[in-house]
């Protein structure tokens, strides 16, 4: 690739109708029902509501239809080819992730650089790393991926679960892990779940019975805790919780000295109640620790019957308590690490608490013991994020990463008794931090309320208002966004693009408060808060309408979404990926109703019926509209947030469209929400929203 390390973009308008990003597109024709919704008297149509079939043979080739069309356009983009080759260039290099103890050898996994997917390795004391188990041989196209990988107390036997064409169903293996035999019954349809052995003969994992109808799209909301003991089958394994009690998500996991084990169930994706079992006593009941579904509570260690949680209950931005396993009700809890003006998330290792702080988004941490007492601020590299930290009490020493927006993931090895931390693993990657700047801005929202938002950039840009930008929002679920470095996103920074987070609200970067100030009736604030971004970013000749997208996945999606109808003029690319779209009926697909903290529902009255109504992408597409060039990216096995949203967004929108911005969707087949996509694909995605972002945003050559 020609002086492609310098690259600077040509600012280049395109010229005549000979390119994709001007000529007409002939859409596949998008058949349209006659299905009619009544809400509290409203009548809503849902032309489309046949797409909701993922098993159909009409679906799947409306599928292959869009599929030919957006290949056909994104294969003309001139230098399409060009980004994929400097992805695979800068990818290519050796990944490490932090090494932990079990029975006789320790763990880590690797991957060389362009492997699909990380390779568990281990070692004994100081010999040479042996191969325990590769992903890669899951699947012949790498489309299979390890989930949870977890060992018994003596290490003698591992499970391991398996996501199969990125679905959340996964499948569960047991093996000796000194033989690698397999020496039990393949566990099946299990679903959100970790697994938590309970010392050598068994282990704890949750599912829901397999739904009748399609897999990957009907409602699943009664989440089961079993036990497996090992050598006999699966049909034999018992409901440890939730047979008399229904719960959407439960988890379960036994303390690090196996004497509790800890339940939490929940009917949202906030709030948990928490329970706890002693395993010490054979006929022991599950005792209530926190019986409330209106805050977070986790127990993060214990000594003995002291227990160490947790929670945001009187404490929005989450405090550490103790209390007495024989009385662990709330009424007893004391604090051990009060709450701060800073958001707080705690780990343990070593005997010690590690408080982790977010201030504006950037890690703070500070080391505790176990009575609460300050022993240290461990001094971190920089401004960005730091986590891990945590560890085993018998553990000698504690590893952590840091990594901002130009700082590749680095792994530290931290020796709690001084402090000191030291470089474990540093990536050799073919970028130069030392070239790009990260600035944090403040800017207010259409409230007044005052929103952080990091830019990062080539040093010496001129802001001119001509750079392509691309804005990245989430906005919901307590997710907070904070500094990571990622290849793709220094390409787009080689490629002389801006990159800008803003902490928008809706997630936790400032804790309960903030995440509730953009959750159901205040979802607009969250909106609101991203048009704010542009708006400062264009202002500030960051970029312009015209070199400005917006850029977001799952419930970013729908940000994405819901922001270019509102406001079509602002941006001149839309890149909404797995978004929730259809916000009418989210929540009769897989586990969605758990989502109805952040969104509420259509059905529980007309007042959030309608406010949901005036946002909801796939709904309010208007015919006669200029809408920003779009490209629409999903998975066909995505059963968290189902395709049906992004194909009725799509379809909608190539109805509609005024002008000839292409609105095209990408769906990528054996793949789900994202979580273990093979790098090959992921490359080769990233080289098609890059050549497409640019190339609509009239750029003609790179150079």
């Amino acid at each position: 690739m020609k002086n492609f390390t310098i690259l600077l973009i040509t600012m280049t308008l395109l010229i005549s109708c000979s390119s994709p990003a001007v000529k007409k597109i002939e859409y596949p024709v998008s058949k349209k029902g006659d299905v009619i919704d009544n809400y509290f008297g409203t009548e809503v149509t849902d032309p489309y509501r046949w797409m909701e079939d993922d098993r159909s043979e009409e679906t799947a080739a409306w599928v292959a239809e869009q599929n030919k069309v957006t290949f056909g356009y994104l294969e003309t983009i001139p230098y399409r080819e060009e980004i994929k080759t400097r992805l695979v260039k800068m990818w290519n290099y050796e990944k490490f992730t932090s090494p932990y103890r079990k029975g006789e050898y320790t763990y880590f996994s690797r991957n060389d650089g362009l492997q699909n997917q990380f390779v568990v390795y281990r070692q004994k004391d100081n010999g040479d790393p042996q191969v325990f188990l590769d992903p890669n041989k899951f699947s012949p196209d790498g489309t299979s991926s390890l989930d949870a990988l977890e060992f018994s107390d003596d290490g003698s036997k591992a499970s391991y679960s398996i996501s199969e064409g990125g679905s959340d169903w996964r499948k569960v293996i047991v093996i000796d892990s000194k033989t690698m035999e397999v020496i039990d019954d393949t566990i099946k349809d299990v679903k959100f779940s970790g697994l938590s052995w309970q010392g050598n003969d068994g282990f704890y994992y949750s599912s829901y019975d397999k739904p009748e109808g399609s897999e990957l799209s009907a409602k699943t909301d009664h989440h089961k805790l079993y036990f497996h003991k090992t050598g006999t089958p699966q049909s034999e394994d018992k409901i440890v919780f939730g047979a008399d009690i229904k719960r959407r998500y439960v988890s379960g996991g036994v303390t690090e000295d196996g004497k509790y084990l800890v339940v939490t169930a929940a009917i949202s994706t906030t709030g948990n109640e928490l329970y706890i079992k002693d395993l010490t006593k054979k006929e022991s009941k599950f005792i209530t620790v926190a019986g409330n579904f209106e805050n977070d509570h986790t127990i993060i260690d214990n000594v003995g019957s002291k227990l160490f949680i947790m929670t945001n209950l009187n404490a929005p931005n989450t405090r550490i308590v103790t209390v007495d396993a024989s009385k662990p009700g709330v009424e007893y809890w004391k604090d051990l690490i009060p709450e701060t003006e800073n958001v707080l998330t705690p780990a343990t290792g070593s005997g010690f608490i590690f408080a982790k702080y977010m201030i504006d988004a950037i890690s703070k941490v500070l080391q505790y013991d176990m009575e609460g007492k300050l022993v240290r601020e461990i001094t971190l590299p920089g401004a960005g994020t730091a986590s891990g930290f945590g560890a085993r009490r018998i553990d000698k020493e504690v590893y952590y990463s840091f990594t901002n927006y130009i700082t590749p993931a680095t792994i530290y090895k931290l020796d709690p008794a001084t402090g000191n931390s030291e470089i474990f693993k540093k990536p050799d990657v073919a970028f130069n931090g030392d070239n790009y700047e990260s600035v944090q801005v403040f800017y207010n929202s259409k409230d007044g309320t005052r929103i952080p938002m990091i830019i990062t950039y080539k040093k010496g840009t001129e802001m001119n208002g001509k750079n392509p930008a691309i804005l990245y929002g989430y906005g919901g679920f307590n997710i907070s966004q904070t500094p990571s470095f990622s290849i793709p996103n220094s390409l787009w920074l080689e490629l002389g693009g801006v990159y800008a987070v803003p902490n928008i609200r809706g997630g936790g970067e400032y804790g309960e408060k903030w995440h509730l100030a953009g959750t159901t009736m205040n979802k607009q604030n969250v909106f609101d808060d991203f048009i704010a971004a542009a708006e400062y970013l264009i202002s500030n000749n960051y970029t312009s309408a015209d070199y400005l997208a917006l850029r977001g996945g799952s419930n970013g999606g729908l940000l994405v979404g819901a922001v270019m109808t509102r406001r079509p003029d602002l941006v001149k690319v839309a890149l909404p990926a797995v978004g929730v779209m259809d916000m009418l009926r989210y929540h009769t697909f897989t586990a969605g109703a758990g989502w109805a903290y952040d969104y509420g529902t259509s059905e529980e009255s007309k007042e959030m019926f309608e406010y949901i109504y005036k946002y909801s992408p796939v709904h309010n597409v208007k015919s006669g509209v200029e809408y920003p060039a779009t490209l629409v990216t999903t998975g066909d096995h995505d059963d968290r947030v189902v395709p049906a949203h992004s194909f009725k967004f799509a379809a909608n929108l190539q109805e509609k469209q005024a002008g000839r911005n292409p609105v095209l969707i990408r769906i990528e087949t054996k793949a789900g929400h994202g979580a273990g996509t093979p790098v090959s694909k992921t490359i080769e995605q990233y080289a098609d929203i890059f050549g497409f972002t640019l190339w609509n945003m009239g750029i003609k050559k790179l150079e």
